[in-house]
């Protein structure tokens, strides 16, 4: 008997249930990877789905027995290969760790990791409250991978990214221990902040089952506004004099004119398919929200906006809330089409910089892309000053392969020059960890990885993620 089948036995024995440890190869090719192109993805041994964090914590000790990688995965929505699996990894599918506890009287939810973040969205709603973060897979995106990640999403510009929900954890970490760490009661600031610690951590540190967070009270129907635009640069320096004005727009979305003919073409909406570029602007001020709209627009008219439209109702504010959400679809769309017989790929790009930067970001960017004759569409956040340049590739060309992974690294380059980061929500993952240490410097990745040492000595947890192997220059 081999140690992987002696492996794949005690998975079995920790776990209850016919279909909580799968071994077919159709199945772990389809959970062999997340939704991130150009990143290398292994075969694991096996994919396992336990109930609860005494299963996860089980399959940890068998892992750690035999000496496997634990790769955790929540939707497989990701876009840095974070998810992706290695070579005889076992796959932990959070998927089934679907508990949502809401506590409406202090404003708190409990929830398994398997939840996905529209559905948290909608149960909370109905006890009055509001849970901000809303990333573009929140249809689909599990508030496990939201958190591992730290993600952001449409109203990060008023409402900052997921961190600032996170209230306690559940983590198993790599001896198959299990760790809660803040909680539902008063703000913890006794030790180390080890909430934090894991949120943004990717599963390389533990692996969260069980998240308590922070809710809001529900927040009044937004009013929004779509501004249209000749260039990019000319949305971006409406974006700089809103944002420097004071402002605080709930929404402050930016999509350029290869995002508006890729939306138009995968699903028609009446876009105008000629502008450069289009900024949604809302505001969820209640009584003051018009005031605040109006002076959004006065700033969009200022900075050269042609047409500016606001929506009357619920159901326009929607439509035009939906085409920004199928901007990454419509975008894979428009690669399949560019590129026939299977070829057609995306290099998504995540910088932030601070926001009167955003203009040298996006002028940059188009330079780049003319440079290297490679098609870049841009769509973000724009008020955070968290852009998603989407670099259209052929997989099946190794010269445009190559010209698209020039194009990635020079748009890094280029955001870490402005002063900006590089992932704003997105994560690090395999796409990015060179980039990374670039951005921690010697010292930062020193750290980074005395961490993983202390949390995961053995390197079983998700490895090749995040942590940067050596500082490789700038």
């Amino acid at each position: 008997m081999t140690i992987t089948t002696d492996a794949v036995a005690d998975l079995r024995a920790a776990l209850h249930g016919p279909d909580s440890v799968l071994t077919d190869p159709d199945v772990l090719r389809t959970v062999s990877r997340d939704e991130a192109d150009l990143c290398r993805a292994g075969v694991p041994l096996a994919v396992v789905r336990p109930r609860d964090t005494a299963e996860v914590a089980a399959v940890v000790r068998v892992a750690a027995a035999h000496g496997l990688p634990v790769v955790p995965q929540g939707a497989r929505t990701g876009l840095v290969g974070g998810a992706n699996a290695a070579d005889g990894a076992v796959v932990v599918s959070l998927a089934r760790l679907k508990r949502i506890s809401v506590d409406a009287a202090g404003g708190l939810a409990v929830v398994g990791a398997g939840v996905v973040n529209a559905d948290l969205g909608r149960a909370v709603a109905l006890e009055g409250l509001d849970y901000p973060p809303d990333p573009g897979s929140w249809e689909s995106s599990t508030i496990g991978g939201n958190v591992a990640t730290n993600a952001g999403g449409m109203c990060c510009v008023k409402y900052g990214v997921t961190g600032r929900y996170v209230a306690g954890l559940t983590v198993v970490l790599a001896d198959g221990a299990v760790l809660r760490c803040g909680g539902r009661g008063p703000a913890r600031t006794a030790g180390y902040d080890l909430t934090g610690l894991f949120t943004g951590s990717e599963g390389t540190l533990g692996i969260i089952t069980e998240i308590v967070l922070r809710l809001r009270p529900a927040r009044c129907p937004d009013r929004t506004l779509a501004a249209v635009f000749p260039t990019v640069a000319a949305a971006c320096r409406a974006v700089t004099g809103i944002m420097g004005a004071g402002l605080a727009p709930s929404l402050l979305e930016l999509m350029d004119q290869t995002h508006l003919r890729a939306v138009e073409d995968y699903r028609p909406s009446g876009l105008d398919t000629g502008a450069g570029a289009l900024l949604l602007a809302a505001s969820d001020a209640g009584s003051a929200a018009q005031g605040e709209l109006d002076a959004m627009a006065a700033y969009c008219e200022r900075a050269g906006a042609g047409e500016l439209y606001v929506a009357t109702d619920r159901v326009e504010a929607g439509a035009l809330l939906a085409a920004r959400r199928l901007a990454h679809p419509a975008m894979e769309h428009l690669a399949a089409r560019r590129f026939p017989g299977g070829g057609g790929g995306l290099v998504v790009d995540d910088v932030a910089v601070p926001r009167d930067r955003v203009v040298d970001l996006v002028e940059g960017i188009a330079r780049i892309a003319e440079r290297h004759d490679v098609l870049v569409g841009v769509v973000g956040h724009a008020g955070a000053g968290n852009l998603h340049p989407v670099i259209v590739v052929d997989r099946s060309d190794p010269a445009v392969l190559a010209r698209g992974r020039e194009v990635f690294d020079e748009i890094m380059r280029l955001g870490l020059a402005l002063g900006g980061t590089c992932t704003g929500e997105h994560g690090v993952g395999l796409l990015k960890r060179d980039w990374l240490a670039r951005e921690l410097g010697p010292v930062g990745v020193r750290v980074h990885q005395a961490v993983k040492r202390a949390l995961d000595p053995a390197g079983i947890l998700n490895p090749g993620k995040v942590v940067p192997p050596a500082h490789n220059g700038s």
